[in-house]
């Protein structure tokens, strides 16, 4: 352990030699410039600072080398007196140098050691300088790397915002496309479902109602349709000046206090009908200008899509308003036809005679189906039931021939069967792209029996006096038309008084869920469960067969039902003056639609 050197500090010069000894000493032992300023400037601020008071005492050692090989320089500053309130200093500096033998005192100030000394301190002030040169180039040429950053982060942070501009364009553009595809999707819906609604049916008044509840409140506040030909008049009676244009030109019109701005319509002043909103009139043209659509806006304008979207909706609804006026021509036509041909039932001693006809609900309801009743030259009664196949003005006009020439043949006393095979070679002759069944049964007033012949036919049915009923199942023959030759034959069956005979076509026993067979079943039953004084009504009686068979208010086929009751020896009416017993007597009574009330005697 090397001998500790303690000096007494009083004066500025004892500062002075105490600071080149721990100058010296450090130097020697090879302490880092900088970190031998800093020890050296400590040292010599807290001398200074003693001087202030009654001085110190100050303790230079070196101590051993510790585990990483540098020895230690400490220097102890106690202030004078010893005991103050003031504690010691102590300053440390690491020297990697040789430890010394001994710590000589320092020389006298005038000594050239001490001038060394102080030349040394500032030669350790230059190196701090230099340090701090070197330090304050790093500093710089950071400042500048750091600048560059900045910059570079300026940039990068600018080339950021424009990125998140362009690309909040581009999600708004987004935005725009899909609000704009999105509201294309709703119209092309829309456009689909009107159309499928309105065309649905075949009724023009059904498609304007229709019509009325697609586009209220969400495309018009206010719909009218002006048909031409047709009597209605418009909210006040009267029609604006845009859909007498529209008329006039064949031009979508639109009247506004703006322009609508609407594609291929054209602008007109406000309507006098309709100040406050703007109103649409669209032609209802296909190859003819059918009427007018006048559509008020929902709110203070027309979108122009939505514009576009009703022009086309508007050409679909002509179509459909064209198809359902044609329709209804074609029917009215067809059925006035068929009505006409539909026979007054006759009466007769002895026979009474029932009818009804239900044209089909749906399609174009006129089919083929007709009953017939008249009397041939020898008194014998020729009761008929027939079904033309298909549907139409056409079915109605062959069901007519049919009928003409069926009459024809029965002029010359032919029966039933020979009648039946002579509309066989007709039908075949005429029409051999079309087919029809027919049941020819002959009555003759105060016989017991009944002839009939069946081409195709459902059976008739006979319902006895008390309540058995029997079906006439005798096999049928071909249909009328079927393009091979075939002669029909009759059958006699007896028919005791008070019994009564049912003809009818497939409409009333046929359903597609279930065979004819099972419809005929319930045709017996429900005629058997009817009692005696039932069937003095015939009418009555006809209603109580068609109601439980015919129940679904949507038919496919006509119904066709002849009823014919053979009254009981005691209650046949005696004839009347001039009358001859077996021959039409009274004014004939025409079949009644069902549900209608009953038909005059």
């Amino acid at each position: 352990m090397i001998p500790p050197d303690v000096r007494k500090i009083a004066t500025a010069s004892d500062a002075a030699r105490a600071r080149s000894a721990a100058a010296r000493l450090t130097a020697a032992q090879g302490a880092p410039g900088v970190e031998r300023a800093r020890f050296l400037t400590a040292l010599t601020q807290r001398l200074r600072q003693c001087l202030d008071g009654d001085g110190a005492e100050l303790t230079l050692t070196v101590e051993a080398p510790g585990p990483d090989g540098a020895a230690r320089v400490q220097a102890v500053v106690r202030p004078l007196p010893p005991g103050g309130r003031t504690s010691p200093s102590r300053f440390a500096v690491s020297c990697p140098g040789p430890v010394p033998r001994s710590l000589a005192h320092p020389a006298d100030p005038d000594d050239p050691a001490s001038t060394d000394a102080v030349l040394a301190a500032d030669e350790e002030t230059a190196a701090v300088l230099r340090r701090l040169d070197e330090v304050e180039e790093l500093f710089r040429l950071h400042r500048e790397e750091l600048h560059r950053t900045d910059q570079g982060v300026l940039a990068l942070h600018a080339e950021l915002d424009a990125a998140a501009l362009v690309q909040r364009d581009l999600l708004d553009a987004e935005r725009a496309t899909r609000g704009e595809a999105e509201k294309a999707r709703r119209l092309l819906t829309f456009l689909t479902d009107a159309s499928a609604a309105v065309t649905a049916s075949l009724d023009h008044e059904d498609i304007l109602l229709c019509l009325s509840d697609q586009l209220v409140p969400r495309y018009a506040s206010q719909v009218d349709v002006w048909l031409f030909g047709e009597n209605r008049a418009a909210s006040g009676g009267a029609r604006s000046a845009a859909a007498v244009t529209a008329a006039r030109t064949g031009r979508p019109q639109h009247a506004g206090r703006h322009p609508g701005g609407l594609p291929g319509t054209e602008d007109l002043p406000p309507s006098a009908l309709s100040p406050g909103r703007p109103v649409l009139c669209i032609p209802l043209t296909v190859r003819r200008t059918l009427g007018v659509l006048t559509l008020t806006a929902p709110g203070h304008r027309f979108d122009a899509d939505t514009g576009v979207m009703l022009v086309e909706l508007a050409r679909r609804i002509a179509i459909a308003l064209e198809n359902a006026l044609r329709y209804e021509q074609h029917r009215d036509t067809a059925e006035t036809l068929q009505r006409a041909q539909l026979t007054d039932l006759p009466t007769a001693d002895g026979l009474r005679l029932a009818a009804r006809y239900l044209p089909a609900t749906r399609g174009l309801n006129i089919g083929g189906d007709w009953y017939d009743a008249f009397f041939q030259p020898d008194g014998s009664l020729l009761t008929v039931i027939g079904d033309v196949t298909g549907h139409g003005l056409h079915a109605a006009v062959v069901m007519g021939q049919l009928r003409t020439a069926l009459r024809a043949y029965a002029v010359d006393g032919a029966g039933p069967a020979e009648i039946l095979t002579r509309l066989h070679r007709m039908l075949r002759h005429q029409e051999p792209d079309l087919y029809a069944t027919a049941m020819i049964a002959r009555l003759r007033p105060g016989e017991h029996r009944v002839t009939w012949a069946s081409a195709g036919h459902p059976p008739a049915v006979v319902r006895a006096p008390r309540g058995a009923v029997r079906v006439l199942g005798s096999k049928p023959g071909v249909m009328l038309g079927v393009p091979i030759p075939f002669t029909y034959r009759d059958r006699t069956t007896g028919l005791e008084p008070g019994s009564t005979l049912v003809l009818y076509t497939d409409g009333l026993v046929e359903r597609r869920s279930q065979g004819i067979d099972t419809g005929i079943e319930l045709l017996g039953r429900t005629l058997a469960a009817l009692d005696e004084p039932a069937l003095e009504d015939l009418d009555r009686c006809a209603e109580s067969l068609v109601e439980p068979l015919v129940r679904a208010s949507e038919r496919d086929d006509d119904v066709c039902l002849l009823l014919c009751h053979s009254t009981p020896p005691e209650t046949v009416p005696q004839p009347a003056h001039g009358e001859r017993l077996g021959r039409p007597t009274g004014v004939p009574r025409p079949a009644r639609a069902f549900g209608e009330g009953p038909a005059p005697r």
